[in-house]
């Protein structure tokens, strides 16, 4: 994955609380998809083999009104963030740079179809953080808050994914999580996150969900080198075939039954599912990837999610 060098970067888009430490961990209340791409799995293997640090299951009317903690200090990002250049040699600039792709795409999405996008800033943090949602710590995963209506990830997430998910890695695969979660934020602006009322089992509303996430992922990474920023240019310059195959392998090594049986004692059941298989997870990414089109991705109306 390769930025454009001249393309501005904007660093507003995204809170770093890294330096304060976030705040105090704990029980996050989530509800809507408001778990990101490893936190009900996450979830799921430690209630049922001993931990339960997360309640995964409140809605989203139901969520603790705990306020965001931890102090904003975007100096060090506003000084070595500023263009394309610079995500292509620095680990957070290629996220400042994705966050503004991602959210560029459906800011002119939303606008195409006469609906206006509501940016959302992504939260840096390190270890704990608290959110409108409640307190988490980095056991979560990254997350979407519906209550806030923001991202939070754990930058140390990324190395994890690879060492003890055993994904390969790579700045397209960290790209996909950012645009999944972010994929979240478009179903609490459009309401589908409502529509959840069943939250486990192989065709339930929380899987659905999910996999509606997965599928924006990829619509968005279709459109990734064509979405102008603030700038007037594209942030991305290119995708590889090699990147794509990257997300393709996170996405399979994220999927309940993978989890389920690497991390959970090798027993599937399927009764427990809340992100779909690993199949269902590459095939809705590669959905979107492949036709570039959001109304492709409507997996509440799929009687085969794959």
């Amino acid at each position: 994955m390769e930025f454009n060098d001249d393309a501005g970067l904007d660093t507003s888009q995204v809170e770093d609380l890294r330096s304060s430490g976030g705040g105090v961990g704990g029980r996050v209340l989530l509800g809507g998809g408001g778990l990101g791409v490893v936190g009900l799995i996450i979830y799921f293997v430690m209630s049922q083999f001993g931990g339960g640090l997360l309640d995964g299951g409140s809605t989203a009317a139901g969520i603790s009104d705990v306020s965001n903690g931890g102090r904003v200090d975007n100096a060090r990002l506003s000084q070595e963030c500023k263009t394309g250049r610079d995500a292509n040699t620095k680990h957070d600039c290629a996220l400042v740079a994705v966050i503004n792709s991602v959210q560029g795409y459906w800011k002119d999405e939303f606008a195409r179809s006469g609906r206006t996008y509501q940016q959302a800033p992504t939260n840096f943090f390190r270890g704990n953080v608290n959110t409108a949602c409640g307190g988490a710590t980095s056991d979560v995963g990254p997350f979407y808050c519906p209550g806030d209506s923001e991202v939070y990830v754990d930058l140390s997430f990324f190395q994890e994914l690879q060492t003890r998910f055993g994904a390969e890695g790579g700045t397209f695969v960290e790209a996909y999580v950012l645009a999944h979660e972010y994929g979240h934020h478009v179903q609490n602006l459009l309401g589908t996150s409502d529509r959840v009322r069943t939250r486990r089992g192989p065709t339930s509303d929380a899987v659905r969900l999910e996999l509606q996430a997965d599928c924006y992922a990829g619509v968005w990474a279709n459109h990734a080198t064509t979405t102008p920023t603030s700038s007037g240019q594209p942030l991305i310059k290119s995708i590889s075939q090699d990147d794509i195959r990257r997300a393709l392998d996170a996405a399979s090594r994220i999927g309940d039954d993978f989890i389920q049986r690497e991390l959970g004692g090798g027993r599937v059941d399927e009764s427990q599912f809340t992100h779909g298989t690993s199949a269902q997870r590459e095939k809705w990414f590669t959905t979107g990837i492949k036709s570039g089109n959001p109304a492709n991705c409507d997996t509440f109306k799929a009687s085969n999610l794959g």
